[in-house]
């Protein structure tokens, strides 16, 4: 299927390439019209000046009845014999003329004049008219001309115009896509610089906003590591039993939860995918079972084949971790069984359907049913970091079981071993 362009340039392009074909053919036409006409024009008034001097030669009428019927028409009696042989040598004939007699004469263009030349007996007549304009199609040749200029000096001057609209769409989709380089502004006064100037603007507001965002997160979460560290030491102090096993989770838990403001903080803040490396998918899944600190015998692992990905080993591992972590808590028999094949990646145990569709849980701080388990955070961080890879996250229940899928893995194959 061919695809229509539709930028502005191409269109207001468009529309000048018709409008100066337009313009040339109504010219054209205008100078063919104009030529036969006054051709008619001459054709006419040559044709009774020279019938008015026949029949006065013929004296079928007086001198002064001739001069009457001819006196509108300014036409000069060549007299010097030796310009009248120069134009009769050299002149070209444009036309005979004949009258009801059969007598003839004849029109002769020479040195961008009309002469009638009439001959009869022994008479040889030259008038010169006065009256011809050999410069009328050259000052409608110069109105197109200055017609034409004026079409082409404004389609320069508009596309001068809107040229900054282009660069505005490349910093525009530079900016979309995570680039937060200020652009510099425009000069100009018209609507379209201060549209730029306002987007300019804009990205800078944004970019003080984004930076002070990433400066408090990241204050915040260096600020309660510190307590953290401080808890879990102490904790290590206290004797075996039951208190320390709870105050060991609710520390475990808040630097899970730290890390993983980490990594959602890394992903909206612009930055996306920074380490991209090809990893084998026995390496991504042995990091996501130490990170979920989770027992192997709880992990049924299914792969046809070592499979080679073009991922963030980190945030991919992460996300891998959350939704074996998920699956562990949420199953009654506490185990998930992963299957992975050329198009997808599929966590599977058993439990209780979801109360609600996936996409509810996938916005943060969004719990099931058992919140005492639930971060608030696992899902809504998985479905980011599987968009930045081009992947979908999708769910179904079947036959007792939850079924949670990483769709679309042939996008992140390499050369598979």
């Amino acid at each position: 299927m061919i695809r229509v362009r539709s930028s502005i340039i191409y269109t207001i392009t468009l529309i000048f390439c018709i409008s100066l074909i337009s313009v040339t053919l109504a010219f054209l036409y205008l100078i063919k019209h104009d030529k036969e006409k006054y051709a008619e024009e001459l054709n006419f008034k040559y044709s009774v000046i020279a019938e008015v001097t026949l029949f006065r030669l013929n004296n079928f009428i007086t001198s002064d009845e001739m001069q009457k019927q001819i006196k509108d028409y300014k036409m000069e009696v060549i007299n010097n014999e030796e310009l009248k042989r120069r134009i009769l040598s050299n002149g070209t004939v444009l036309d005979a003329l004949i009258n009801r007699y059969g007598q003839s004469a004849a029109i002769v263009w020479y040195d961008k004049n009309n002469y009638l030349h009439i001959v009869h007996n022994n008479a040889n007549l030259l008038l010169r008219d006065s009256e011809f304009q050999s410069y009328r199609y050259n000052i409608i040749e110069s109105i197109f001309a200055f017609v034409l200029l004026i079409i082409i000096f404004m389609y320069i001057l508009i596309i001068r115009k809107i040229r900054p609209l282009k660069k505005l769409k490349k910093q525009i989709d530079k900016f979309a896509a995570g680039d937060f380089d200020t652009p510099k502004p425009y000069s100009g006064t018209d609507e379209i610089s201060e549209v730029a100037n306002a987007f300019y603007a804009s990205v800078n507001h944004i970019k003080k906003l984004n930076h002070s965002r990433q400066l408090f997160l990241r204050n915040i979460m260096h600020e309660l590591k510190t307590p953290i560290t401080k808890g879990r030491i102490l904790t290590e102090m206290i004797r075996e039993d039951k208190q320390k096993q709870r105050l060991i989770t609710v520390f475990e838990r808040l630097e899970t939860m730290i890390n993983e403001f980490a990594s959602i903080e890394r992903l909206t803040s612009g930055i996306g995918l920074a380490n991209v490396g090809v990893y084998r998918f026995i390496d991504l899944f042995d990091e996501a079972v130490d990170l979920a600190m989770s027992e192997r015998e709880n992990i049924d692992f299914y792969i046809e084949k070592d499979l080679n990905l073009n991922v963030d080993f980190k945030l991919f591992s992460l996300a891998l971790k959350n939704m074996i972590d998920n699956a562990v808590k949420y199953s009654p028999d506490k185990k998930v069984t992963i299957i992975i094949d050329d198009e997808s990646i599929k966590f599977i145990n058993f439990g209780k359907a979801l109360d609600k569709p996936l996409e509810h849980y996938l916005a943060p701080f969004t719990q099931g049913n058992n919140s005492t388990k639930s971060l608030g955070l696992g899902l809504y961080l998985v479905d980011n970091i599987v968009k930045a890879h081009k992947l979908k996250l999708t769910y179904e229940y079947k036959d007792g079981r939850n079924i949670f899928c990483f769709e679309g893995l042939s996008k992140l194959k390499q050369n598979n071993r």
